[in-house]
């Protein structure tokens, strides 16, 4: 698939934190652009900036220098609430931990983003519905997290973030709660999507998991140390039920 126009596209970025009297740099002058339609999976050690990188692409944080514009929009000014309106209508974001309601049904767990963009419950229902569908879990919308396995929870998770057709997938360590089975599972799924079009940024620490990206970021000191566009792992197809 041929990649679009550059989705992120980020200049001199820096991040400073005061911590204990000390200033700590967590991110210090990075300038990247991100396609419309790419993989890149973002690595690092502990403190090395992925993960405040991640937040500000996400418009969960702003730099304290720097410009960073998402599909466009210079958000690295913006006000808390058009940065929370940027994340619900631009952004879906994946966690470690699912982050999901447990008193509350596979379906329901998707609507939340629709609550919270005021999308009538008629429309609400059936757009959830067909966002599980589409990763394989249209008969257990009624499930509660507890009853699901752990990769049938990243995959409600992952209904979640697509249900406001998103232009952006975030993923943070999407895999680090998984077995390795499961774990490839949710790769080959986060794959589909990005053949379908969708731009995922995968942060993960794991060089396996890495190489399903088209494009691998690895920080050191708040700073690029490689940028390497390669060719993405896909395993061969396997007839099984979703994880």
């Amino acid at each position: 698939m041929s990649l679009g126009e550059p989705l992120l596209v980020a200049r001199d970025l820096a991040k400073t934190y005061t911590m204990g009297g000390q200033t700590v740099h967590a991110l210090r002058g990075v300038s990247l652009d991100i396609a419309e339609g790419d993989f890149v999976a973002i690595m690092g050690a502990s403190g090395s900036g992925k993960s405040t990188l991640m937040n500000i692409l996400g418009c969960l944080d702003q730099p304290s220098a720097g410009t960073y514009q998402l599909a466009g929009e210079a958000v690295d000014a913006m006000s808390a609430d058009a940065l929370a309106s940027i994340r619900n209508r631009r952004i879906g974001f994946v966690f470690q931990q699912f982050n999901l309601l447990p008193r509350t049904s596979a379906l329901e767990n998707v609507e939340l983003p629709m609550v919270y963009a005021n999308v009538p419950p008629a429309e609400r229902h059936e757009r959830a519905l067909r966002s599980l569908q589409r990763v394989g879990l249209g008969e257990r919308s009624g499930h509660t997290p507890a009853e699901l396995s752990g990769g049938q929870q990243q995959r409600v998770a992952i209904a979640r973030a697509l249900v406001n057709n998103p232009r952006l997938i975030l993923a943070d360590e999407p895999t680090g709660a998984l077995d390795s089975q499961t774990s490839e599972d949710i790769m080959r799924l986060l794959a589909e999507l990005n053949e379908q079009g969708m731009t995922v940024v995968l942060v993960t620490h794991e060089s396996d998991i890495a190489t399903w990206a088209r494009r691998r970021l690895v920080f050191r000191d708040g700073r690029v140390l490689e940028d390497v566009v390669q060719v993405p792992y896909r395993p061969p197809a396997q007839a099984q039920a979703p994880a």
